[in-house]
């Protein structure tokens, strides 16, 4: 039977426990929610919806182009980031590609799709989960890909600009194309500081990802996009996808949400404010916090005999949370929640209080059953 990896499933949770609201930790989007400006767009682009969608997001690209401070041609528009994996794996072929361990589960899954061998860089919990330098030494002229996922998913550790670059310049010498999964740095303090967007004109071996899908809490309308100067690539992965993976409404909406300045200059004002926050009363309850640097929070719990995972206690109380057990490197130990608006992250700590109250009752019963 498939198994789903990802966060998000709040259908299957209301299933589980037979509540109709589940509040969503286990995805990490915009708090501020879809903007009502990208809401409007959308209900105005629905009097078009009997025409096909533009095959080449031809307003949409420019408006990208222009907001990114790039060439117009160095832009592939898809549905959703993971449409950009799939497509960039079944464009190149790639025989031999290097993960970090842990990462985002779909460039494992769309290297799998093209019978691509895979090499772990095990990232430590002794490094706080960091890439450390030796990464390097594992990039050979047998390596075809790269990914760094930059800040990491799940645990939101940042790599340098003058580190990635370094990377790019062996993968230069290696003919490796690298990805740089940019998904979530809008959310990070100073994220020019760490975006190698200004590589790409330098660098034809480097492919950035971005997505409208956290930036602007578009997940159900799926838009992605990724830049790069190789254009024989772009053109690759232009064909190996249907044309119209990007519907007319998806287009309409992104337009929209670049021009929402406001909107992203409250989000940087909010979300560093309510991941101190939620940083500082997650490590209260003796979790241990690493990275975590962008919107989310990537926490280690004590190892528990219990048969319920903090997840499932959790979810008891209408709160979903990432168990990041299915990730490589992890085990049952790890979560991840996302950093949301204080009246939510108040209603986790105090599900967190209930459910831990819980558990040292039990513990006390237990005890003093002995």
């Amino acid at each position: 039977m498939y198994e789903y990896v990802h966060g998000g499933d709040i259908y299957s949770a209301k299933e589980q426990i037979g509540k109709e609201e589940i509040l969503d930790f286990s995805v990490n989007t915009n708090p501020l929610g879809l903007p009502e400006e990208v809401k409007q767009a959308i209900r105005e682009a629905l009097a078009d919806s009997e025409k096909y969608p533009d095959p080449f997001c031809r307003e949409l690209t420019a408006a990208l182009a222009n907001y990114e401070k790039t060439n117009q041609d160095y832009i592939l528009c898809g549905n959703g980031a993971s449409d950009i994996i799939f497509r960039l794996a079944l464009g190149l072929k790639p025989k031999k590609a290097l993960l970090c361990a842990p990462t985002f589960a779909d460039y494992e899954k769309a290297l799998k799709t093209v019978g691509c061998d895979i090499e772990y860089y095990y990232l430590s919990i002794e490094e706080n989960f960091s890439i450390e330098i030796d990464f390097i030494d594992k990039i050979n002229i047998e390596t075809d890909m790269v990914y760094i996922c930059n800040p990491n998913n799940p645990t939101g550790q940042l790599c340098s600009k003058s580190f990635i670059q370094r990377v790019l310049d062996r993968c230069r010498e290696t003919k490796t194309v690298v990805l740089i999964d940019e998904c979530f740095i809008d959310f990070i303090d100073q994220p020019e500081e760490y975006s190698v967007q200004p590589f790409v004109e330098s660098y034809s071996n480097l492919v950035i990802l971005k997505a409208f899908t956290k930036s602007y809490a578009m997940a159900g309308i799926r838009l992605g996009y990724t830049i790069s100067s190789n254009k024989l690539l772009i053109e690759k992965m232009r064909t190996c996808g249907q044309d119209w993976g990007v519907s007319s409404l998806a287009q309409a909406a992104g337009i929209s949400a670049l021009k929402l300045t406001d909107y992203i200059k409250e989000t940087k004002r909010l979300i560093p404010e309510e991941r101190n926050f939620l940083i500082g009363e997650l490590t209260n309850f003796g979790f241990e916090i690493y990275g975590s640097k962008a919107n989310y929070i990537f926490f280690k719990t004590h190892d528990s005999n219990n048969v319920q995972s903090l997840k499932q206690k959790l979810l008891s109380k209408g709160i979903l949370i990432r168990d990041c057990s299915n990730y490589i490197n992890l085990n049952s130990n790890f979560y991840r929640v996302a950093v949301k608006k204080r009246s939510d992250n108040m209603k986790l700590i105090e599900a967190l209080k209930e459910v831990t109250d819980d558990e040292n009752n039990d513990y006390n019963i237990r005890w003093a059953g002995r």
